[in-house]
């Protein structure tokens, strides 16, 4: 990867940025689009190393401009809107999330590139009462899992239409370092280590958790298999479910904590599934990728990166 041209977008995000360091260390030459004014807190001692331009996706000319500007060889979209429960402006969802997908797509048709990646979301599922795979209906009950399904359906078009190297990983629920402090780990963790009570949502919420380095751990296997894998959609999990109440318990015995968890006090508005689990097969048969990291060793880990970095959560935080 070494002076490989990358552009990545949602860089100050918490996947983006996990991708922005990866690739740094690897040697890429990366530029990333950031938001006027955006909070810069996850790359913001790799600022120097990079190319930032100051885009947003939803302005069709600055975007194309940055795109001939940088003429990236590989792209990674994870940029987006609507991702936390208190983003809820739909126009900006879809603008953003879509209408900016279509921008970025519609820039890189006037350069030659290798690979463009879009990171979906299994929010674009929906409600399914089994293990969620790439060919079921997609039947979002969100403005965002809508936005993103789209987003998804718009690049496998141009994919299968124009021949392009255009490919969707759809991630279920990263964690670990650099994760929003509002998320469930690492909000329970902090509160953990600060001997506080979290204050959470419903224990019976299910999600599939998968760690950030396996996450990141796809990202290049689709580069090492870009030929395999043109205008496919892969589900990117750990395979398995999780209560919420499973997780809180294992990080308060993880921590040695003696907090007892406040069931309730989170608000969630969201209709919650019984069965939130990827089916991970076609990712192992195409990639050649599975999970490294299990629930356990990727909280133990999680944790000893938060206590390292506390300094990054002084704010009050509250669980979502």
């Amino acid at each position: 990867m070494k002076n490989k041209k990358i552009l990545i977008t949602g860089a100050t995000g918490f996947v983006g940025s996990n991708i922005t360091r990866y690739f740094l260390k690897q040697g890429a030459d990366i530029a990333v689009f950031a938001l006027e004014g955006e909070d810069t807190w996850r790359i913001k001692d790799i600022l120097n190393d990079v190319c930032e331009y100051s885009v947003d996706l939803r302005n069709e000319e600055k975007t194309k401009n940055a795109v001939l500007s940088f003429k990236p060889q590989l792209i990674f979209h994870t940029a987006i809107y609507g991702g936390h429960i208190f983003q809820k402006e739909t126009q900006r969802i879809m603008n953003t999330n879509f209408q900016g997908t279509v921008n970025l797509l519609t820039a890189c048709n006037n350069i030659e590139y290798e690979l463009f990646i879009n990171t979906g979301s299994s929010s674009e599922y929906g409600i399914k009462s089994h293990p969620l795979k790439e060919d079921d209906l997609p039947e979002p009950v969100t403005d965002y899992g809508l936005s993103k399904l789209a987003a998804t359906l718009y690049a496998q078009l141009l994919a299968k239409r124009e021949n392009k190297p255009i490919v969707t990983l759809r991630l279920f629920s990263p964690y670990g370092d650099y994760d929003e402090p509002t998320r469930l780990i690492p909000y329970t963790s902090i509160s953990c280590l600060k001997d506080e009570n979290p204050k959470v949502s419903a224990a019976s919420c299910v999600r599939d958790f998968i760690y950030i380095k396996d996450v990141i751990d796809a990202y290049t296997q689709v580069i090492e298999n870009k030929e395999k894998v043109k205008g496919q959609i892969i589900n990117i999990g750990s395979g398995m479910q999780y209560s919420i109440g499973d997780v809180v318990d294992k990080i308060i015995k993880l921590t040695g904590s003696s907090v007892k968890p406040e069931w309730g006090q989170s608000p969630n508005s969201r209709l919650e599934p019984k069965i939130w689990q990827a089916d991970i097969s076609k990712a192992q048969k195409l990639l050649g990728w599975k999970p490294k990291y299990d629930l356990e060793k990727g909280l133990k880990m999680s944790i000893e990166w938060l206590k390292k970095n506390n300094f990054l959560f002084e704010k009050d935080t509250m669980g979502r």
